[in-house]
């Protein structure tokens, strides 16, 4: 739980007793790999803080292809956002890539908490804004170069999910094949 004190303290907006108010909100909950948070078309209805491991959000393309959209790591929280506010189903779901620490809130817990922590609402509008800005600068790189090149790219943005996460979901994040991430882990290890 130090970790999630720790990302609740992000900004200095909230104070000590506002953060342990908050933070014994949260309800733990492990993950085996290949669990689900979140499943297909279902309505978000709760906040995810990842303690440890690696989460990733994918869809499914129109041949049937998972495509992972994104990872959440390690001191990040997620939530969908979209799904919650719209009250509809989401067509995303979010799965556990390596076996995962993460705890939950109820959206409606949370925003409860607004009335008695006037700064937890622009913490939250400040957490938002930042994933905002992380998603375009990963749609930047991953938009760009060639499959060499966004993967030397992921590896220097994310050198931890580059050794943890399974092969598969990384080239499907990148959009090449299972196949060519291969080749080119090959290629860069023989130059090594």
């Amino acid at each position: 739980m130090n970790k999630l004190k720790t990302a609740l303290a992000f900004g200095g907006l909230l104070s000590e007793s506002n953060i342990d108010q908050l933070s014994m909100l949260f309800k733990r909950r492990t993950l085996k790999a290949e669990e689900y948070v979140q499943e297909f078309r279902t309505i978000v209805k709760e906040i995810v803080f990842i303690q440890q491991g690696a989460l990733r959000v994918y869809g499914v393309d129109n041949n049937g292809n998972e495509v992972t959209k994104c990872f959440i790591r390690e001191n990040q929280f997620f939530a969908n956002l979209e799904s919650y506010y719209s009250g509809q189903p989401t067509f995303d779901a979010v799965q556990a890539v390596i076996p995962t620490e993460i705890y939950t809130i109820p959206f409606s817990v949370f925003e409860r908490q607004y009335e008695q922590i006037p700064n937890l609402f622009i913490f939250s509008k400040t957490l938002a804004e930042m994933t905002l800005l992380n998603g375009i600068k990963d749609n930047d790189f991953l938009n760009f170069g060639d499959a060499k090149t966004k993967y030397a790219a992921f590896l220097q943005r994310y050198p931890q999910l580059a050794q943890q996460v399974p092969q598969q979901y990384i080239a499907s994040y990148l959009k090449i094949t299972p196949q060519s991430l291969s080749r080119i882990r090959n290629r860069l290890a023989k130059q090594k």
